[in-house]
């Protein structure tokens, strides 16, 4: 049976004791109704995962005691960096959510001409907090030891620039002629996988000075057909593609 995997944000190490989360404390305790003497996985994020066990349940968090640690991973061959316009929360939450699962080693979210939720400089580090732990969460569920980056929301041609090192670099466009299966197995034909940097629109599309600017950073556009997908669809159908094409599902 699959052990209940828990997320601590602080290093690990065998043999010590450490009292988890609030989070994971509460769904632990109050929703399994787990009891000291359970085991359990933990992770810290920084590679593979512990055994643990519950030595106590107590107001303060449960505490466990951490065992032997398993190397093993679960990452995707290939490095795919989302950059995401924003989108209203619980569509943000579910790509992000989704995205996690589908192996994404960062979230950048990008605030978008067009995009219906705007993030000012007070929110941008609560929102991005509150992405990191959906994140966290979904980490927990599909059994990755290492959690994606989630940055602040950055202006859009800040996003595009700081992706421009990536080796691979795409944009969603339904305008475009290129599919983006045919973009991709064009990256697979280099001898290392490489970097990728895939750039989603908002629920509004892309202005036309925003498809200017993805081009002059060297994003190439494609296309996942003729239907235009919903804004919290295409990011997903897009990383199942290009895993199929470059990552786990090969």
């Amino acid at each position: 049976m699959r052990l209940t995997r828990c997320f601590a944000d602080a290093p690990l190490a065998s043999g010590t004791i450490v009292r988890l989360p609030a989070g994971p404390s509460a769904h632990v305790s109050k929703v399994l109704r787990l009891r000291a003497g359970a085991l359990l996985t933990v992770f810290d994020g920084r590679g593979g995962e512990f055994e643990a066990q519950i030595l106590a349940i107590e107001r303060g968090g449960v505490q466990v005691r951490v065992g032997a640690h398993d190397t093993i991973e679960r990452e995707a061959p290939l490095a795919v960096t989302l950059l995401q316009c924003l989108a209203r929360a619980e569509r943000m939450d579910w790509i992000v959510q989704k995205a996690t699962e589908l192996g994404v080693s960062a979230i950048v979210p990008v605030a978008s001409v067009h995009s219906v939720v705007r993030v000012d400089a007070s929110g941008a580090q609560r929102r991005a907090s509150h992405w990191q732990a959906v994140a966290i969460s979904a980490c927990e569920q599909c059994g990755r030891n290492r959690v994606p980056v989630l940055q602040p929301a950055v202006p859009f041609e800040r996003a595009c620039a700081d992706a421009s090192g990536a080796a691979g670099r795409l944009v969603l466009d339904p305008q475009a002629a290129q599919t983006l299966t045919s973009a991709a197995r064009a990256l697979s034909a280099t001898a290392l996988k490489p970097a990728l940097s895939l750039l989603i629109g908002p629920e509004g599309g892309f202005s036309a000075p925003e498809r200017a600017t993805a081009m002059h950073y060297g994003f190439l556009p494609c296309t996942l057909g003729p239907r235009i997908l919903r804004a919290e669809t295409a990011p997903l159908a897009a990383l199942a593609a290009i895993q199929a094409v470059l990552g786990d599902f090969t």
